[in-house]
């Protein structure tokens, strides 16, 4: 056999015992009469000792012809080690190694197996089975499966049934860009990546299979980003005959399930917040509820005194920095104000108060407002002495996404984001349409199948423009510290109101048929009231872990350009095969 035990299997008990061991060389250090390597594989590293007295001069010289990441498999005695490693498991031991073959010899690799490696993203992208290699993304890939394996329990035990939906389907024009597939037994026709099985579990809901789940492939050509992949997973879901409440129960339980099976973590209470408050009190729709920082209006306080900035503003709004006073120098202010208004925020300037220990005030804006006045603001914002009050204006809208990017900003210079504390909310009754200017159409807030509120059906067949604008959803979404890790909604299940729902997005009658007729006739043959939810998986498994990025936690990922870097995908294809497909470009890369 190639090995006894693995790499990190053994202790301190196990002193005595005759073992063989196999894996990856990670470091060798030469003292000249004396060597030791740490052999690595999944499980740990364990380290091995070789000396010329006690190896012999035949295995001492081979052993100091290894080098970095060669295969080898050793045997020997498990001895006690003169210098103990407290920071790994297997470091009260070493092997005093009696046999030694090399399986597999390595080129030197272009950078460091290590945990704190010396590659750029590019560089680990390329060699990404050299990256894998690395403990701590092995550990996001182990940890993935674990949370994928629990998820299946637990939906397993509440009644789920686990059914694959098909991966080449129809492409739909709302959503993302479709990834298109040609079909070479149908000239000119395509079909598509699924960017979610939105349709197909409906269907699943029509056919009566009650209660399903998959965790599932999707596909979505859109521009990158940390938390953003071309192919991502979900945990997808649907339930029959239920309420939102029923679907915010059963996958609050999921997710208290996930962290307390994978983490040992009891999360706190799941508060519900509604959309307009998320929006008035945070800016953000996925608020991070772990610290305060609450926004405060002050139109009526702040305007009529001849500060053109803020008389002039739809809104002026902010919020309060506790204890921040002392720490924020004019200096400090200033580049507070250049990030603020850099062109990711756009805010065009900000105004600040201090509250001094002393009890002074100072501001931006103190040749505008007497002290009282603005001690009289400082007492709506409920600030304190050594506190720092920070204020926006402008449009409401862009003005409480731009305070809510300055409050997140805030909370990360604060340390109020501690990665091993997670604070969960629901954010629910989201507007059901989005009324979009250019367009001049309407668009879902999350897709053409949710349904709006119970008391919003009759107003939404029947309602005017204005109507509409103020229909609500039965949507919700799960936020974990300002991530949005799922969201889904109940659905229309009746075909008047989805064919209302269509022509609202602006689709004909004969669109509407074309793209999802199959949908509109099965609603005709007796569809249950029936909703549902998708996480993203990636994402959970990233934010439940305290990191930002999801393609750790993706054992192949593509880079920010779309690109999977080792197999040089995507990549042109042959004539051949362009003419099997019936396709002609006049584009060729690089023109």
């Amino acid at each position: 056999m190639y090995r006894t035990h693995n790499c990190g299997q053994l202790r301190i008990t196990d002193a005595g015992s005759e073992v063989t061991l196999s894996g990856w060389v990670q470091t060798i250090r030469d003292k000249g009469f004396m060597m030791w390597i740490d052999l690595r594989d999944r499980y740990g590293v364990t380290q091995l000792i070789f000396t010329e007295e006690n190896t012999g001069a035949d295995l001492f010289e081979a052993a100091r012809k290894l080098g970095r990441e060669f295969v080898i498999q050793v045997s020997g005695k498990v001895i006690e080690r003169s210098s103990k490693n407290d920071k790994i498991p297997t470091g009260d031991i070493e092997i005093e190694v009696q046999a030694l073959q090399v399986l597999n010899a390595a080129k030197t690799p272009p950078f460091t197996i290590e945990d704190n490696t010396d590659g750029g993203d590019d560089l680990r992208m390329r060699y990404r089975y050299l990256d894998l290699r690395r403990a701590n993304v092995q550990q996001n890939i182990i940890f993935r499966s674990q949370v994928a394996i629990e998820t299946r329990k637990y939906l397993a035990e509440q009644g789920f049934i686990e059914v694959e939906t098909p991966v080449l389907i129809k492409s739909t024009p709302e959503g993302a860009r479709d990834f298109v597939v040609p079909s070479r037994m149908n000239p000119g026709e395509f079909y598509a990546l699924p960017q979610s099985p939105q349709t197909f579990k409906q269907i699943l809901m029509v056919s009566g299979f009650d209660k399903y789940f998959q965790i599932v492939k999707c596909f979505r050509d859109e521009d990158l980003r940390a938390d953003r992949q071309p192919e991502f997973t979900q945990i997808d879901c649907e339930m029959s005959f239920v309420t939102q409440e029923e679907v915010l129960q059963t996958f609050e339980g999921l997710t208290r399930y996930l962290f307390q099976a994978t983490k040992g973590i009891t999360l706190p209470e799941f508060p519900r917040m509604n959309y307009d408050e998320a929006m008035q009190r945070y800016g953000s729709d996925k608020p991070d509820i772990r610290f305060g920082m609450t926004f405060t209006e002050l139109n009526d306080l702040a305007k009529g005194h001849g500060f053109s900035v803020f008389d002039e503003a739809e809104l002026v709004v902010g919020f309060c920095a506790e204890g921040q006073a002392e720490h924020y120098s004019n200096k400090d202010i200033k580049e507070l104000t250049e990030w603020v208004k850099r062109p990711q925020i756009g805010a065009k300037g900000l105004v600040y108060i201090k509250l001094e220990a002393d009890g002074s005030i100072k501001s931006s804006v103190g040749k505008f407002y007497s002290d009282e006045a603005l001690q009289q603001w400082a007492a709506h914002f409920g600030a304190k002495a050594g506190d720092l009050l920070l204020i926006l204006s402008g449009e409401a809208e862009k003005t409480r996404k731009q305070l809510g990017e300055l409050r997140l900003e805030m909370g990360r210079r604060m340390g109020l984001m501690q990665a091993n504390d997670f604070k969960p909310l629901w954010v629910v009754d989201f507007p059901l349409l989005e009324w979009d200017e250019t367009a001049e159409r309407f668009f879902a807030m999350h897709h053409p199948f949710t349904s709006p509120k119970k008391h919003d059906i009759a107003r939404m067949l029947d309602g005017d423009f204005e109507t509409m604008k103020s229909l609500r959803a039965d949507a919700y979404d799960l936020v974990i510290n300002g991530v949005e890790i799922g969201g889904g909604s109940i659905r229309i299940h009746d075909r008047a109101l989805q064919e209302k729902n269509f022509k609202l997005l602006g689709f004909t009658q004969e669109q509407a048929e074309s793209q999802f007729g199959f949908l509109l006739g099965a609603f005709e043959f007796g569809a249950p009231p029936h909703g549902g939810i998708a996480f993203g998986f990636d994402r959970l498994c990233a934010v439940m872990s305290g990191q930002k990025s999801i393609r750790d936690f993706i054992a192949f990922p593509k880079n920010n350009q779309g690109r999977d870097m080792m197999i040089d995908a995507p990549s042109p294809i042959a004539g051949e095969q362009m003419d099997e497909l019936y396709l002609q470009s006049t584009w060729t890369p690089g023109s």
